[in-house]
């Protein structure tokens, strides 16, 4: 991986968590593990009133807690923070960003760094737009500030809260900047395990010839986790995990696993392949709706021992909240390679496990050699793509159990970037904004794209608002979620891969 470009970095909302827990912990490992040249600053833009020292005390505190490089080095860190500065500015006052342009030719002067300029909108949705507006009035994307530099601005989820406001902010941004110089971040796209899906299909031999519906029987994909909404609760009950999850990791985790090989490896032609992909997923009908899409509320439970509240009792809950903190979908992908294969997706909080996965089961065999007690004991093979929390694959075949009998026993061969590579991967926010900064877009979400599949999943929420919502709430924290979700993949003989 190259150096860095000089570049000047604007982070809207840097006082806020995110910064705080992803951001500037990704910028740190970048830095110290020499991807920054000398010439580069950071701008934080936010309201909270501090000076540069103070904002600078408040990074190294968090970089102490949230970096895979801790602990951190002081000598170190006061090399680093003398890159960073503060404006208290606010996002709908024109002269903030007035301001904001004349900090940057100031240091971009002081500093000798050409025009290249990432704004990233580190905010509440709520005020992309104000921001989107601020750095247009202010020409901070004028030729005056890029000359043959870029600027790009970088987006965080979510994008939008249905379709038509995803289409409304989509205009808002390329009506500003080029679809090329945007940058829809999705931090699952980051994770080392999905870009490995890539690599794992189309570089082996031994698997892209059976990934398909003549092989495969059904393909499971999970992201499970055990907390609550905790601080996120304000937006999280406007939400719920349908926007939250759904609409832009789970539809990015399919894409990613069911996409046909590229022409060649290059960020346009893979989220072609994707848009082509999401757009083959079969629309629901209302019916499809009412028998397809579970959602759930999570109730008072356990989560190991520790005794939990239920999600209507959480801080900042209404009490008679409907929003759903479980979602499981069956869905068809309508195409050539996977037609007649169900993709089971399922999301929740508060929940028995950490884990996000995607198990690829394949077809039963169709006669056993061993008799009809063999047959029962061989399991359908699968392989277990882990996304998090012990990033790796599982392969899950029958062997032969040692002794004279022929007894087949399933068994495991297991890949783990631990253990295989002696290293940690990279945290997704490191890769993304180093991709950010050079300019491949591979791993972020396109326009298109992101459409697609916000039309798909506001089908859905369009349905349930038509369908009366079940009795929340409607599973015990501490489980595997409601009784639906298991209703809908054992109605098709299936398991959940609850391992």
């Amino acid at each position: 991986m190259a150096e860095l470009k000089p570049s000047i970095i604007v982070i809207f909302g840097a006082s806020g968590d995110l910064a705080h827990i992803k951001i500037f912990p990704a910028l740190y490992s970048l830095w110290e593990d020499g991807f920054f040249p000398d010439s580069f600053f950071i701008a934080g833009f936010a309201r909270t009133d501090m000076d540069d020292e103070t904002f600078r005390k408040t990074i190294l505190d968090a970089l102490n807690v949230n970096c895979r490089k801790k602990p951190i080095n002081e000598d170190d860190f006061l090399n680093f923070s003398k890159h960073i500065f503060y404006l208290k500015s606010k996002y709908d006052d024109e002269s903030s960003y007035k301001e904001l342009g004349k900090f940057i030719k100031s240091k971009a002067s002081e500093y000798n760094i050409p025009k290249n300029i990432v704004y990233y909108l580190s905010t509440p949705p709520n005020v992309y737009i104000k921001i989107i507006d601020g750095i247009q009035n202010a020409n901070l994307t004028s030729s005056e500030f890029k000359g043959d530099n870029f600027s790009r601005i970088v987006v965080e989820k979510p994008f939008g809260y249905d379709y038509e406001s995803a289409k409304d902010l989509n205009n808002k941004i390329l009506s500003v900047f080029k679809e090329e110089e945007v940058y829809r971040i999705d931090h699952y796209l980051g994770k080392e395990t999905v870009q490995n899906i890539f690599a794992f299909r189309f570089s082996n031999a031994i698997f892209e010839p059976l990934w398909n519906n003549k092989y495969i029987d059904h393909i499971q994909i999970s992201a499970l986790e055990p907390i609550g909404v905790g601080f996120r609760a304000g937006y999280f009950d406007k939400s719920g995990i349908i926007r939250d999850m759904m609409q832009n990791h789970m539809m990015q985790l399919l894409s990613s696993v069911a996409i046909e090989p590229p022409a060649i490896f290059h960020a346009d032609d893979i989220r072609n392949e994707k848009a082509k992909l999401l757009k083959s997923i079969r629309p629901f009908s209302l019916n499809d709706v009412k028998n397809f899409a579970v959602r759930g509320q999570y109730d008072r439970g356990f989560i190991g021992n520790k005794s939990v509240i239920s999600y209507k009792e959480e801080k900042g809950i209404p009490p008679n909240s409907t929003t759903d903190t479980y979602a499981a979908l069956r869905l068809f992908v309508d195409n050539y390679r996977w037609a007649g294969v169900p993709f089971y997706l399922r999301s929740g909080k508060r929940l028995k496990k950490h884990k996000t996965e995607i198990a690829v089961f394949f077809k039963k065999l169709p006669y056993s050699l061993y008799g009809k007690d063999g047959m029962e004991k061989i399991k359908q093979n699968s392989i277990i793509i882990t996304i998090q929390p012990n990033e790796g694959i599982s392969i899950n075949f029958g062997a032969k159990t040692p002794g004279f009998k022929m007894d087949i026993e399933p068994v495991n061969m297991v890949f783990n970037y631990k253990s295989s590579f002696k290293l940690s991967p990279p945290e997704a926010y490191e890769r993304l904004i180093y991709d950010i900064i050079v300019g491949d877009q591979t791993l972020f979400a396109r326009y298109d794209d992101t459409l697609i599949a916000w039309q798909f999943i506001t089908s859905i929420i369009n349905g349930w608002e038509k369908i009366e919502p079940p009795v929340f709430p409607n599973y015990e924290a501490g489980s595997w979620g409601p009784k639906e979700a298991d209703d809908l993949i054992n109605a098709d003989g299936r398991l959940w891969n609850n391992n």
